[in-house]
């Protein structure tokens, strides 16, 4: 079945690196872009939540997308945060990205102003009508204060072609088939939470915007061509083995946890810009002990 604009089963939402004094290190966003589409990602998701988006500048994020389009060059797909709780920043966030000549936009449901179901999808169809680039809703009731109901998902999906998917970041597995069912079956449905990837695909989700993609994308990529394959003890094991690091990697907001592997693997620093602020010393020993386990299970596995 062809879908109305595929960007991969693998989506990284890339951090975005900075040094000591809260300045983005370009050069190391070269190096964290390239490791990503060398190590099983299909599309960069720049300047979303994990890449620290409600501090970037409009300089900044034309600088990423310029960088990590370098970096690429063309073997992955590009995908920017683009949303706002204001409808008309949506809206000229939404331009820019297409000036950017991105492949996609990902944009949030509008957060803190709480709007209802109607709201949001007059919210939705001004960045639908405002715009050719594909277009993935995001779905995060924890961040938003309001969850958009699949009712709404397949109302936005059927009245315009270029909303394109859903980013699901909620637990809730009934939302998911209620989607798959209201749904066009071209409408695609990302994993918002690696550890609830292979539990969405078991109802029909298409992969994942992942945040431990920034360490072990390849293994996920595998989990989910071997689910999708018909090797499902292979897929369950994968995910067994790497459910530690996907819950660990939100042992504090995220990209707090994500930036300090990172570090320990010495691909960037895990400098944050406030009001985020880096683990200490016993919350890195407990993360990095958990991220050595799983990669020795793998190691043994292999």
């Amino acid at each position: 079945m062809a879908l109305r604009f595929d960007c991969g089963e693998v989506i990284t939402a890339m951090v975005t690196p900075m040094d000591k004094s809260g300045n983005i290190d370009y050069d190391k966003v070269e190096i964290l872009a390239k490791h990503l589409i060398t190590s099983g990602s299909d599309a960069i998701l720049v300047a979303g939540t994990s890449g620290e988006s409600p501090t970037l500048t409009n300089e900044e994020e034309i600088e990423l997308v310029s960088t990590v389009k370098r970096a690429v060059a063309n073997k992955a797909k590009i995908i920017l945060g683009a949303g706002s709780n204001s409808t008309q920043t949506a809206v000229e966030y939404t331009k820019f990205a297409q000036k950017e000549e991105v492949d996609a936009i990902l944009s949030v449901v509008p957060y803190y102003n709480k709007p209802n179901q109607k709201g949001i999808i007059e919210h939705f169809s001004t960045i639908a009508q405002s715009t050719n680039l594909p277009i993935i809703l995001y779905n995060i009731p924890s961040r938003t204060g309001v969850n958009m109901l699949p009712e709404t998902v397949a109302y936005l999906a059927e009245k315009y072609n270029n909303i394109i998917g859903v980013k699901q970041s909620c637990p809730d597995m009934d939302m998911v088939s209620e989607m798959k069912l209201l749904c066009p079956d071209d409408f695609v449905i990302y994993s918002g939470d690696d550890s609830l990837t292979l539990p969405m695909m078991a109802l029909g989700a298409h992969g994942v915007i992942s945040v431990a993609s920034h360490l072990f994308g390849s293994e996920i990529k595998s989990m989910i061509r071997n689910f999708k394959s018909g090797e499902y003890i292979a897929a369950r094991n994968m995910h067994k083995t790497l459910y530690p690091v996907f819950k660990k990697l939100f042992m504090a907001p995220n990209p707090i946890p994500v930036k300090a592997a990172l570090e320990y693997k010495g691909i960037i620093e895990s400098y944050l810009r406030k009001p985020l602020v880096t683990l200490n010393d016993e919350e890195k020993i407990e993360l990095f002990k958990v991220i050595d386990r799983v990669k020795s299970e793998l190691s043994e596995e292999g």
